[in-house]
């Protein structure tokens, strides 16, 4: 990783992996290829998905090549590429049976990577509140209806921890899926602000004494985390104790 100062005094630092992306590209041989605008193949709901699981009659690649690319591009997702997170998560899903078409993908997300490998993080002074983005995909996954779990922390201007996975749980509704999610996003703050607080003691700067604000867009959701668990013909399936991370945020 390098890190880097944008402009000349102005206090901001841009942290990249381009030289690391260069090899990636050059170790897969799509140095040359020409980039992409989309991280990843189109989907759909139907039997075309290119990211179905494998069928019997498709055979299967060489394990250890896109293990080595999935595991490559793992490392640029989880230190300063949140943008191919989801990408590689689907892609990641396919390793114990790779097939020519999940290798596609492989290639799509390489050729992203080749008009994208200068991108970073830009932190800039004077933003230290930690803001967090909760939301989560639906039924994301056709096959098995499982949903996706996404969550970013921003602190100075740039994501300082992210998260696009898989829910291990079935959400039966959006209302159900969001709140999933949102206590997932509470847990990771609560963590967050320990640790900033042991910095902040350590290095001698201020604490951020105002709660921390996770923005929500599903409306169900928001009332519920608002008002505690209310039990209903419609949430009482839902556990209490998604509600036990968010009694002081915003």
């Amino acid at each position: 990783m390098a890190l880097n100062k944008p402009e000349e005094h102005d206090g901001s630092m841009l942290l990249h992996q381009q030289t690391y992306a260069r090899k990636l590209l050059k170790k897969f041989n799509m140095d040359n290829a020409n980039a992409l605008s989309a991280p990843m193949i189109r989907r759909n709901k139907t039997d075309d998905d290119p990211y179905r699981p494998a069928e019997a009659e498709e055979e299967e690649l060489d394990k250890p090549k896109y293990l080595a690319a999935v595991g490559a591009l793992l490392y640029l997702a989880t230190n300063t590429q949140p943008n191919i997170n989801f990408a590689v998560s689907v892609l990641a899903r396919h390793s114990q049976r790779p097939t020519a078409r999940y290798w596609q993908g492989i290639k799509h997300l390489l050729r992203y990577i080749r008009g994208t490998e200068d991108l970073g993080l830009h932190f800039r002074r004077g933003q230290n509140n930690i803001i967090g983005y909760a939301n989560s995909g639906f039924k994301s996954n056709p096959t098995t209806s499982k949903s996706q779990t996404c969550y970013v922390f921003i602190k100075n201007g740039a994501s300082i921890c992210w998260i696009s996975t898989k829910q291990t749980v079935t959400a039966t509704s959006t209302n159900h899926d969001e709140l999933l999610v949102f206590h997932e996003a509470a847990r990771e703050v609560v963590w967050l602000r320990t640790m900033q607080i042991d910095i902040s003691k350590m290095a001698g700067f201020p604490l951020q004494e105002k709660p921390t604000t996770i923005f929500e867009d599903n409306a169900a959701c928001i009332e519920q985390v608002s008002s505690g668990f209310i039990k209903s013909d419609r949430v009482k399936h839902i556990s209490p104790h998604l509600f036990s991370y968010t009694q002081d945020l915003t």
